[in-house]
């Protein structure tokens, strides 16, 4: 087990839920247990969803977007062969997987070998170490590389050096690239861009609906960006579903959009909407954000002399994750939004997910939900008037303070 996966939100102990019929575990587990994230990526999806169950996590996978395959790919068929009739000043390769794509596409079309020769014959300049190692790896030599990986940097010295009538060829990778082509065309270069991994619509639609759906309906507790595309394509699916204005809502307020870096979050934030961001552009640091910022999230609560955690789909209780049935959780979150008072049969009833009008719902959804905890004790039952949350006596006045409720 790794370390990381030994505690929650505070540094409590987290323990496996107990078998059917029998007694909890004494196994840790990861911090991101009981939340669920959903994933978007289309490329590396399967090591993020990794990184992301081993820390607990249920895993929602909907690829927003397909890559076209470089050897059907007949724009950078068309780009390669105008390089090699117009030989560029300046080749910028932005990432290795796409630079190592290119030369392999190069050669299934037979035309690997020009391409190297045409490649050694210009300025080579790459974006970072990876993409320095992809061009030594086939056999050429980089110019120059910024050791901040920063395409502002690249730009900067091409600037400096000045690009007025450069032919300047870029290696795009389905990223965009804010203001970079557009400021060497305003100083006068030709910029040839060599599309490297285009983006499509997924064949498949289903997946990315149900993700629409359970983003809006709040049973997800993340949403995962690795591409500034995927956001947008999610962000135009709303649209071309009628629920765009639910989608902005639910990421603006309760879903947190976790993006790989400021380029993928360009899309989202264009829209107001607030993204949390890694330090680091990885996938790894992706995921320790979620194990940070999730538990972070959740307010723990001093109930019947145990420690209560609601995370996504489960809670907690006194560090042991409890899986809690739909309608147990929408009772258990609606009596956390004012743990101590009294919160009567028929709001609860408002509260299950299509219950209709029978108050007898509430009574057995609450029976499982009791069950499901495993300390009853934790709710208590207000005769004629509904149930509360047994919150100690000496809890912080925060817990209690509850406008409109009714407490005794």
């Amino acid at each position: 087990m790794h370390r990381d996966q030994t505690t929650a939100a505070g540094g409590t102990p987290v323990r496996r839920p107990p078998a059917p019929g029998g007694t909890a575990g004494d196994a840790p587990v990861g911090p991101l247990a009981g939340f669920t994230v959903g994933v978007t990526a289309a490329r590396r999806a399967d090591e993020l969803g990794a990184l992301l169950r081993r820390r607990g996590a249920e895993v929602m996978h909907a690829p927003a977007l397909r890559i076209v395959p470089l050897a059907d790919d007949s724009e950078l068929l068309a780009a390669t062969k105008h390089l090699l009739d117009h030989a560029p000043d300046v080749v910028v390769a932005t990432t290795a997987i796409g630079f190592r794509g290119w030369v392999e596409a190069a050669d299934g079309w037979g035309l690997g070998e020009a391409l190297l020769d045409r490649l050694r014959g210009v300025r080579l300049l790459a974006r970072g170490p990876k993409v320095r190692g992809a061009i030594r790896a086939a056999g050429l030599t980089e110019e120059w590389s910024p050791a901040s990986e920063s395409m502002a940097e690249v730009l900067d010295r091409l600037l400096e050096e000045g690009v007025d009538g450069r032919r300047i060829a870029v290696q795009l990778h389905g990223e965009p690239l804010p203001g970079f082509v557009e400021s060497l065309r305003a100083g006068g270069a030709e910029v040839v861009g060599v599309p490297v991994y285009r983006w499509m619509p997924p064949e498949d639609i289903g997946p990315v609906d149900r993700l629409l759906d359970a983003t809006v309906a709040r049973a997800l507790d993340a949403v995962t960006f690795t591409s500034a595309p995927a956001a947008a394509s999610l962000l135009d699916r709303a649209e071309q579903r009628g629920m765009r204005e639910e989608l902005l809502d639910a990421l603006r307020h309760d879903v947190l959009p976790a993006c790989v870096g400021p380029v993928t979050a360009l899309p989202l934030e264009a829209h107001a909407i607030p993204t949390s961001q890694p330090e680091r552009f990885r996938l790894g640091p992706l995921v320790q954000l979620l194990c940070h910022e999730l538990p972070g999230r959740v307010r723990p609560l001093p109930v019947a002399g145990r420690r209560l955690e609601i995370r996504g789909h489960a809670a907690v209780v006194d560090g042991e994750l409890r899986t809690v049935p739909p309608a147990g959780m929408a009772l258990l979150r609606t009596l956390a939004r004012r743990p101590g008072w009294v919160v009567s049969r028929a709001e609860l009833l408002r509260a299950l997910p299509g219950s209709g009008r029978d108050e007898h719902a509430v009574e057995t959804a609450m029976a499982r939900l009791r069950t499901a905890l495993g300390a009853p004790k934790l709710i208590q039952t207000v005769v004629k008037r509904g149930y509360r949350l047994a919150l100690d006596p000496a809890a912080d006045t925060k817990y209690t303070d509850g406008p409109g409720a009714d407490k005794h």
